[in-house]
């Protein structure tokens, strides 16, 4: 097997164990950051790695260059690398993977967000490129850990908040329905919301004031990512002090 095998088949079997635990980094260092600590994984975040290279989150930097920030850190650690890739910055989803393998990352977030024109994406249409991105990951030989990010928790999703939670569902279903290995309701981590889609397979999370690691595990979220939290609360200083707090779990 080659290693972006063994890394994939890695990350996804940390899918299924106790909780994953992804500090989010941004270089080469706060990637080293991550490893050192005892973390199994490193996640990139976009907001992070765009401001880095000194464009704004939201698609606004060009793709060559995040992808190019992520094959810097994927050189440096030892563990699987898994890239918060938008909403796959408008790529095929044969040249988005194959973008993402020449990078030497496994895994991917992508994102319902329309950056073009606003609001959502259709969830069929997004489905239907989530099920050409696991077509082109078997196809490649490796299997690329994909995280389906559903945006319908943020108030730029125009979704009104009875809808949320309904809404949530249906495009968890779809995108579970085209081969994808954990959703995302990001802005949706609560205790109303997220037993109902953990129920229906591994869920990404997030803490909130109001839950911590302890109170995730225990409603069997499968995996906690930061996004920027630690590059925007002071960099690695911060980031080291937190992490060490947060122990690998």
């Amino acid at each position: 097997m080659s290693d972006l095998e063994v890394h994939a088949d890695l990350l996804r079997e940390l899918h299924h164990g106790s909780m994953l635990v992804l500090p989010n980094a941004w270089d080469e260092p706060s990637a080293e950051l991550v490893v050192e600590l005892g973390f199994p994984v490193v996640a990139t975040s976009s907001a992070a790695v765009a401001d880095v290279l000194g464009h704004a989150d939201g698609e606004k930097a060009p793709w060559r260059e995040m992808f190019a920030a992520v094959a810097r850190i994927a050189r440096t650690v030892p563990v699987p690398v898994t890239v918060d890739a938008e909403a796959g910055y408008g790529l095929s989803p044969d040249d988005f993977v194959a973008a993402l393998l020449d990078a030497g990352a496994v895994g991917c977030n992508l994102e319902d967000t329309d950056h073009r024109r606003g609001g959502l994406l259709d969830a069929r249409e997004q489905a239907d490129r989530l099920a050409g991105v696991r077509a082109a990951a078997d196809a490649a030989g490796v299997p690329v850990v994909v995280n389906a990010r559903i945006d319908v928790f943020l108030p730029s999703s125009g979704i009104g908040e009875a809808d949320r939670l309904p809404e949530a569902l249906r495009r968890a279903r779809l995108y579970r329905a085209a081969g994808v290995d954990c959703v995302y309701p990001i802005g949706g981590s609560a205790r109303t919301t997220l037993p109902p889609l953990v129920a229906e397979g591994p869920v990404n999370g997030n803490t909130t004031d109001e839950l911590d690691l302890e109170a995730l595990r225990s409603l069997g979220v499968a995996r906690v990512s930061f996004g920027p939290r630690f590059y925007r609360g002071g960099g690695l200083a911060t980031m080291r002090d937190a992490l060490e707090q947060l122990g690998a779990r």
